[in-house]
């Protein structure tokens, strides 16, 4: 149920996930912008968050501090382009301490109900190499699979 893609539009490559979560999506979006909730699924499998801020307005900015299994913490911060809940959250991702090839990108979070399930559909994009686009479909996939990990823990 679960698809992955990617394809390039003009100025890059733009990475499309959706993902089907057991919750309502006044609850999903929930999780996707309370800095305390957050911090319990956001990242790749090992990497923690202890620090998530961020203000939950159009203009309004954010920022994390990520920090892998084996190494130095490092950030990620962006501003909110939309917010529209519990239907549709846009902003501008943005590594602090980035790759040569890393650019600002920006991710489109669309949620639709399904019953008593949500449809999230992710777009982000666009990235200037496949490889960034890969990494992040890995940590986006793992992402998705913490956070109905945490949604499935209070059923």
């Amino acid at each position: 149920m679960n698809k992955v893609a990617g394809h390039a539009e003009t100025g890059g490559l733009v990475l499309n996930l959706e993902y089907t979560l057991d919750a309502p999506p006044e609850e999903v979006f929930r999780m996707l912008t309370e800095s305390n909730e957050l911090v319990k699924w956001w990242g790749p499998h090992g990497f923690t968050i202890p620090a998530a801020e961020l203000s939950l307005t159009e203009g309004g900015r954010y920022r994390f501090r990520l920090t892998p299994p084996d190494g130095e913490p490092f950030h990620l911060s962006g501003e909110f382009l939309e917010v529209d809940p519990p239907w549709r959250l846009v902003y501008t991702f943005r590594w602090e301490e980035p790759t040569p090839d890393d650019r600002e990108t920006v991710v489109d979070l669309a949620l639709g109900s399904t019953g008593e399930a949500t449809r999230l559909v992710l777009s982000q994009g666009p990235f200037l190499t496949e490889e960034r686009m890969a990494l992040h479909r890995d940590g986006w996939t793992e992402s998705f699979e913490k956070l109905q990990a945490v949604l499935n823990s209070r059923t």
